[in-house]
């Protein structure tokens, strides 16, 4: 085992990632766990990023007794809330030492590399971070009550409810609200009730469902699906507006959505260089080699 190694951990409100790198970036072991929203749920984030930490470890042939070796990087949804951040930090007591930024900054870390360059995430939840000439523009992202609009969660709520207006009388029934009711029964108490108890994550499951049927050109499908690319558009050309010279898309909702996204934008989007895992764990190499650097000076 290495004296010292990096952890990455990408957090999101829907699951979460651990990969483990030496000094020298070679690849250790990975692991997933659960949500990993510090703000939704701190609770919840501390035994998913535990989860999954641990099964990176396990992959590497190591136990847990091996994270005081460890130089972590989290990012996280949620950590750009301080007291949510706060208190995590004074819970965290395993790790050498501990890096905490937004899932959204290391998206952009491992997606450009440090340089200038924007990232759109579109997953259960949607946000927008860019970073030009030292500036940082964070765009959207303030949690599925009064935000993300080009997330798998508003989309899976929206099908849900126009489903109901379905039931109502209200709107014309499409392939997708009868397969959705189907799914209840055709029982309306049974989505009320399943609304009720449901997590970001649970609605972002009807995600794939809805592209399936807009792939049919099922009406409601492609209207929920629309209004999804309008919010990504809209989070895109803020960051291209504030200087961003390119825009990486990332999330789960990143490759079904980038068809219906004008051709305007093409030459503005590109793959990104790495993942969001990897850009965690460059946040923690960063800071420990200018540890480091500051150590032997003062040494």
């Amino acid at each position: 085992m290495p004296k010292q190694f990096f952890i990455g951990v990408d957090g999101g409100a829907t699951s979460c990632r651990a990969r483990i790198r030496d000094m020298d970036g070679n690849l250790l072991g990975e692991g997933e766990g659960g949500p990993a929203n510090i703000h939704s749920d701190l609770s919840l984030a501390k035994e998913s990023i535990r989860t999954a930490t641990k099964s990176a470890l396990a992959a590497a042939g190591w136990d847990e007794g091996s994270l005081k070796r460890a130089h972590a990087g989290l990012g996280l949804a949620g950590a750009g809330l301080k007291t949510a951040s706060d208190r995590l930090l004074s819970e965290l007591t395993c790790f050498a030492s501990v890096e905490l930024e937004t899932d959204a900054y290391v998206a952009w870390l491992g997606a450009h590399q440090g340089g200038d360059g924007g990232i759109a995430i579109l997953g259960t939840g949607s946000c927008g971070l860019a970073i030009v000439k030292d500036r940082c523009i964070a765009v959207a992202g303030w949690g599925p009550e009064v935000s993300d609009e080009a997330g798998g969660q508003r989309m899976g709520r929206e099908a849900l409810r126009r489903t109901l207006w379905t039931y109502d009388g209200r709107a014309e029934e499409t392939g997708l609200t009868a397969a959705i009711l189907t799914r209840f029964n055709w029982d309306p108490a049974k989505i009320v009730s399943f609304a009720a108890r449901a997590s970001s994550a649970d609605y972002a499951r009807f995600a794939p469902l809805i592209f399936k049927y807009a792939s049919a050109e099922d009406a409601l499908a492609i209207a929920l699906v629309n209004e999804a690319a309008e919010a990504a558009v809209n989070i895109i050309d803020r960051l291209l507006t504030a200087g961003a010279p390119a825009v990486s898309l990332i999330g789960g909702l990143a490759e079904p959505l980038l068809p219906w996204l004008p051709p305007r934008l093409s030459d503005f989007i590109t793959p990104p260089q790495s993942d969001p895992v990897d850009g965690a764990i460059l946040m923690a190499r960063r800071a420990f080699f200018k540890l480091e650097a500051v150590t032997r000076r003062a040494g």
